[in-house]
């Protein structure tokens, strides 16, 4: 028997591989197919099933392509309606994988479809559980994204109480509990850093396994919950209709196009893209580009300030990045990429058409202009709770999830110095407001991290006036 977990930390994802006799099964299987044949091979296997836990709804699972190429039967728990062959399978199911079994438990609650998947050896002792998004380290699934007109989110939220109560919980304390995601996901809000853990450790401590009734429980798991992100509903179809072979995708996006072919489909509309670091970025771009790192949490944020899951882009990438930049967007279905800048900024530059900058200085400098002038304007854009645990004195808080909605409260002809937390997401800031005509704009390298270690007075105390989420 083997069993790995294979956990994508940019999207805080965990698929896993599970083999017996020479016969695997993939749980929630990412966009690009070749790992999971590539492992079967080597191990001399074959894909039997492809189990989806649920629709996801913040990436585009693998399910539909691995199939194809592999002939594997895609299994879906109960009311999971696809446009494409599936094994539906019946609460209760059993399903064998050489000398192990997969007992189907439907758990709606996160979704109306939600199933987790008991894995037990050849004596029928349970192993494992494939819990998806019903059960997390440190929490559960929210509850609030497969609302319909007729079914709310405290119903959804009931639902998942009788899943957790009545299907997990009587499971033994040593089953291993094997979740979809870990923190970072916006699929739950108390995710922990752990991506496993038996299920006696969560009856301990997860906050929503704890003995209540069922109306403290659907209190509990729907206080708190932030919106959810605008591509979420676009995946969840991509996920039930299916969608363009990933290897079409990446043939369409590895186009290199010379900066006068990037040009001219600029021109169109088309969406320019940069996801090198921030400090390369701020020291040359196209104009127009919106910087969103490749090295930090590039598809939520792309996701988050994209909004247009077709529009086309344009990338410009480090030498050796496109074909990753393409991947990771594809993950979260923006399938749309026409090509990359052949030669990158660099080529833009020597074919003499223009770069614009963004002046990025240290937290030294900074201290120094504020110690000099205390009435300049300090955009910090870190999420609302970050900025009241601690914050600049004279700093305003324009989250950066919400920024393109709260742009029009700020003074375009204004000098903004801008911080997040470490520098990444100042500068995806920096770029969004360039792109909409803001000029003066000056990024704090390291972000509050670094400013932490000057002598700027700080607050724990919260001003209203200064939160504009």
């Amino acid at each position: 028997m083997k069993i790995e977990q294979i956990y994508t930390g940019c999207l805080a994802q965990g698929a896993y591989y599970i083999e017996s006799e020479g016969q695997v099964a993939i749980i929630d299987p990412l966009r690009e197919t070749d790992p999971y044949i590539e492992m079967a091979k080597k191990n001399g296997a074959e894909i039997k099933y492809i189990f989806e836990t649920h629709f996801h709804a913040d990436f585009v699972s693998g399910h539909v392509d691995l199939a194809n190429k592999t002939g594997a039967t895609i299994v879906f728990g109960p009311n999971a309606v696809t446009e494409y062959d599936i094994h539906s399978a019946v609460d209760g199911e059993v399903l064998k994988l050489g000398k192990l079994t997969l007992k189907v438990l439907h758990t709606p609650g996160h979704t109306l479809e939600s199933t987790c998947y008991l894995l037990s050896d050849e004596n029928g002792k349970d192993i494992a559980i494939f819990t998806g998004d019903t059960l997390f380290i440190g929490d559960v699934g929210r509850p609030d994204l497969a609302v319909k007109s007729n079914i709310t989110m405290e119903d959804l939220a009931g639902m998942l109480y009788n899943s957790l109560y009545n299907k997990i919980l009587p499971l033994a304390d040593d089953v291993i509990v094997y979740p979809a995601h870990g923190a970072g996901s916006a699929c739950g809000k108390n995710l922990s850093s752990e991506t496993f853990a038996t299920l006696g450790n969560q009856k301990q401590f997860n906050y929503a396994l704890q003995p209540m009734e069922k109306a403290e429980f659907i209190g509990k798991v729907t206080e708190g919950l932030a919106t959810p992100p605008q591509y979420f509903p676009e995946n969840v179809m991509m996920n039930k209709k299916g969608y363009s072979s990933i290897d079409k995708v990446l043939m369409q996006g590895l186009k290199a196009l010379d900066p006068a072919e990037f040009e001219a489909e600029k021109a169109n509309g088309t969406l320019v893209l940069d996801v090198r670091d921030a400090q390369s970025f701020a020291k040359g771009f196209v104009p127009g580009s919106l910087n969103i790192g490749l090295r930090g949490s590039f598809a939520p944020w792309v996701g988050a300030l994209v909004t247009n899951i077709r529009r086309p882009i344009l990338l410009v990438v480090s030498e050796g990045d496109e074909r990753e930049a393409v991947i990771r967007l594809a993950r979260v279905g923006y399938d749309n990429v026409v090509g990359f800048l052949k030669g990158g900024v660099e080529n833009w530059k020597n074919e003499g058409k223009a770069v614009e900058l963004i002046s990025s200085i240290s937290a030294t400098e900074f201290e120094n202009i504020v110690n000099a002038d205390n009435h300049i304007q300090i955009l910090d854009v870190r999420n609302v709770g970050e900025f009241l645990s601690e914050h600049l004195q004279n700093a305003q808080n324009y989250p950066l999830g919400d920024l393109s909605k709260s742009m029009d409260r700020l003074d375009i002809n204004s000098t903004y110095y801008i911080h997040c937390a470490g520098g990444y997401r100042s500068m995806v800031a920096a770029s969004l407001m360039r792109a909409n005509g803001f000029k003066n704009l000056v990024d704090i390298a390291g972000g509050y991290k670094a400013i932490k270690e000057t002598n700027l007075e700080k607050t724990d105390y919260i001003c209203p006036s200064k939160i504009n989420a």
